[in-house]
């Protein structure tokens, strides 16, 4: 269907490489997230310290850049464009959304057929979208073994959501300030090194230092 890496750029944009990753994201706006936008008020949430919101993210041609994006997921060969994209890089780790969120049960429906399409690949979807994810399991969907979904908390320092995890088979994640995490990032400059226990489903619960 596409004959090189510009045409499938063209339907979807460009992958996102943030530095911390050994591989490639996709990034949308941080603004653009559903539960996220709400929680950004809360004092205490993780999202009221979103590190998308600031930096790099902020700069105009990144905007631009995540803008086109998160307005090409509605487009009919998204998927297609987007298995190209991600196959054509060759590299075996690669996660969703640095910066944004699942938009609904079709985006995620989408994120699934690209795994299913990719099996040599292994996905990393983290979200705070919930209810998404639970009406998308509970109606028969499928979620494929390289496909790591990981439920996120919603308050710095509190509790992820491990009943609901448990319950639909995923894992979960969270972000704390003093001292209670397992990410061994923030002792290797901020980098994720040869870890790689975000996608690996056997790691129930992954707690980051805050950013």
């Amino acid at each position: 269907m596409f004959k090189n890496k510009k045409q499938a750029e063209e339907i979807v944009g460009t992958l996102s490489k943030p530095s911390k990753m050994p591989g490639y994201s996709y990034s949308t706006p941080a603004k653009r997230c559903l539960i996220g936008a709400k929680m950004r008020k809360v004092v205490g949430s993780i999202c009221a310290f979103c590190y998308a919101l600031k930096g790099r993210y902020v700069f105009p041609n990144v905007q631009k850049a995540m803008e086109k994006r998160f307005a090409s997921l509605t487009n009919d060969l998204w998927v297609d464009a987007m298995t190209y994209l991600i196959g054509k890089v060759k590299n075996p780790h690669f996660r969703w959304h640095d910066s944004g969120d699942l938009q609904g049960v079709w985006h995620l429906e989408k994120i699934v057929k690209i795994a299913k399409n990719l099996p040599n690949i292994s996905f990393w979807l983290p979200t705070r979208e919930y209810a998404f994810v639970s009406t998308y399991i509970e109606q028969g969907g499928e979620v494929p073994s390289n496909l790591t979904i990981r439920l996120s908390a919603l308050m710095m320092d509190g509790p992820a959501p491990v009943g609901i995890a448990q319950r639909l088979g995923l894992c979960v994640s969270g972000a704390s300030k003093i001292g209670n995490f397992n990410c061994p990032s923030s002792k290797q400059g901020n980098k994720c090194g040869d870890c790689r226990k975000c996608w690996d489903k056997n790691e129930f619960a992954i707690d980051y230092k805050k950013h």
